[in-house]
């Protein structure tokens, strides 16, 4: 599918600065760009041109400019799907110009995540992963990576909840909308909007290079997540194609990078495979390779999906290769099964009605 541009421009695609400059240039003070921000980003109002409440200046901006050109993001929530473990909701948004993808919220003890797309489908073509057996579509928008976390943040504030952690671990690879994924990310963390703390959002990434480097270099704040599975070229490349144009070699060098320049940990994803990179074998090569990094492991077992024919390791298999990663000095975690009977669980994200398996529910149509 083509991207279609909106016509209209949306206020999430403007950072803080944009949008001050663009009240101040048709004549209104600077405040009123704050009152604005305000209302779109802690507020979460989906009519800024509709509050009666505003001063007259903005007010009267706002009704003369709404849909010519300004407005907001278009993100239908067409399907929102709670898994059975009572935590885990998966929604379905439409985009502008029909395009859809898919954004979880996971539940925790005392915390809730967001785990937002950033592309629609993915060109790095992992073989175990449903975006990218579905292939690359179009970028998304910083405006559209935000609509993301008005959804969720609406859906929690409905049941008087709070979102506290960010994962851009959704369809698409982050480091490949660099720009929109950084500016819609700065858009969620100032005040007084969102004002989510850059220390819980993390940015996976499958092995971008220049990407690590330059978030490296501009100093970004947040976590860093590398999505690793095998610690071999041949191993690794047969998962990852995008091994193939940055080997293992130059992905821990950029990592050694950041590292250094950072001081900051860094997460490494490991998808379990029974049989192919579960073994005793493979927990070594991965210790070698990781020796001398400031590194935690997170564990995946690997959550079916139908273009890949692999199995995911049993319970013994995966505590047994967890305690040698620990042995060798490395922290390593098994993450939770979260949302597996909706598809929602990492690599299964795939912009599809997905229809609730038993004990499932799912609730239709609303609207951002």
């Amino acid at each position: 599918m083509s991207f279609h541009p909106s016509p209209l421009v949306s206020l999430y695609d403007l950072t803080f600065d944009q949008l001050l400059g663009t009240l101040v240039g048709d004549g209104l003070r600077p405040a009123h760009a704050t009152t604005l921000w305000r209302a779109l980003y802690r507020e979460l109002d989906p009519a800024p041109n509709l509050r009666a409440d505003f001063l007259g200046p903005l007010r009267r901006w706002l009704q003369k400019r709404w849909e010519a050109p300004y407005t907001l993001t278009k993100a239908d929530i067409t399907t929102c799907i709670s898994s059975s473990d009572g935590l885990t909701r998966k929604l379905l948004l439409r985009l502008h110009d029909a395009q859809e993808v898919e954004t979880v919220l996971m539940g925790y003890p005392g915390r809730f995540t967001a785990c937002l797309s950033t592309q629609a489908g993915c060109a790095m073509g992992c073989v175990f992963c449903a975006t990218g057996q579905m292939g690359f579509v179009r970028h998304l928008t910083p405006g559209e990576i935000v609509a993301q976390l008005i959804a969720v943040q609406r859906l929690l504030r409905e049941s008087g909840d709070a979102l506290r952690n960010v994962v851009l671990m959704g369809m698409g690879e982050p480091l490949h909308n660099y720009d929109a994924v950084m500016q819609a990310l700065a858009t969620a963390c100032r005040a007084p909007g969102m004002a989510l703390g850059p220390s819980r959002i993390s940015v996976s990434t499958v092995g971008v290079v220049p990407g690590i480097v330059r978030f490296t270099d501009e100093r970004q704040p947040y976590s860093l997540a590398i999505s690793l599975h095998a610690a071999t070229d041949e191993e690794r490349s047969a998962l990852l194609p995008v091994n193939q144009r940055w080997p293992l070699s130059e992905l821990i060098a950029a990592c050694r990078y950041y590292m250094e320049r950072s001081g900051a940990k860094i997460f490494f994803g490991w998808t379990l495979i029974a049989g192919r990179n579960d073994t005793p074998e493979q927990a070594q090569r991965l210790s070698e390779l990781l020796r001398g990094l400031n590194a935690h492991v997170n564990l995946i077992r690997l959550n079916a999906t139908a273009g890949f024919s692999g199995v995911t390791t049993e319970d013994v298999a995966a505590a047994a290769f967890q305690k040698r990663i620990q042995d060798a000095g490395i922290p390593c975690t098994i993450r939770q099964f979260r949302g597996i009977d909706v598809a929602a669980g990492c690599g299964q994200l795939r912009s599809e009605r997905t229809k609730p398996r038993k004990g499932a529910s799912m609730v239709s149509e609303r609207v951002v």
